[in-house]
């Protein structure tokens, strides 16, 4: 997509971020929607302060830590993006909307996230719910171990140490 090109969903999130916005009888401010459309420009998951500094390090936008964590918030609130706890680390946000349902594996060593998707678990989750008369609303599946970068540096560290 080029750069003369306005991306049509960013467009139509903003539209989204407007009117919730509107109905909260909020502000609309330039750095909210500065905010929304860096992380709709994003193809990861990141956490309030590395954002905070992206925005203010490597784009020089005039934004507040306050204002990044507080959007972050009512983009939550309002559907727009998930917040993930991955064990005891800080919260991990990605955009949500128009994303299909997805899961994750979190690398205990390096923090590394991956997303994946398996159709099996969307059948899971509705035979559990059949199962147990229960309308499964939505569902998080978080997979915790170690990747592969990481199981060679443990395997190269034991070495060294049996050395």
């Amino acid at each position: 997509m080029s750069k003369s090109q306005p991306n049509p969903q960013i467009e139509e999130v903003k539209n989204i971020f407007s009117a919730y916005l509107e109905q909260k009888e909020l502000r609309k401010t330039n750095e909210r929607f500065t905010i929304l459309e860096e992380i709709y420009n994003r193809t990861d998951h990141f956490d309030a302060e590395s954002l905070y500094e992206f925005l203010t390090k490597k784009k020089k936008y005039n934004v507040s830590r306050a204002t990044v964590y507080n959007t972050l918030e009512l983009l939550v609130s309002c559907d727009l993006i998930k917040k993930h706890q991955f064990g005891k680390n800080q919260a991990q946000y990605e955009k949500s909307y128009g994303y299909k349902q997805h899961d994750h594996i979190i690398c205990v060593d390096c923090k590394k996230v991956v997303e994946f998707c398996d159709p099996r678990i969307q059948q899971i989750k509705s035979m559990m719910g059949d199962l147990l008369n229960f309308k499964i609303t939505h569902h998080s599946l978080n997979m915790y171990g170690v990747c592969g970068s990481c199981q060679l540096k443990r395997e190269l560290d034991s070495k060294e140490s049996n050395t």
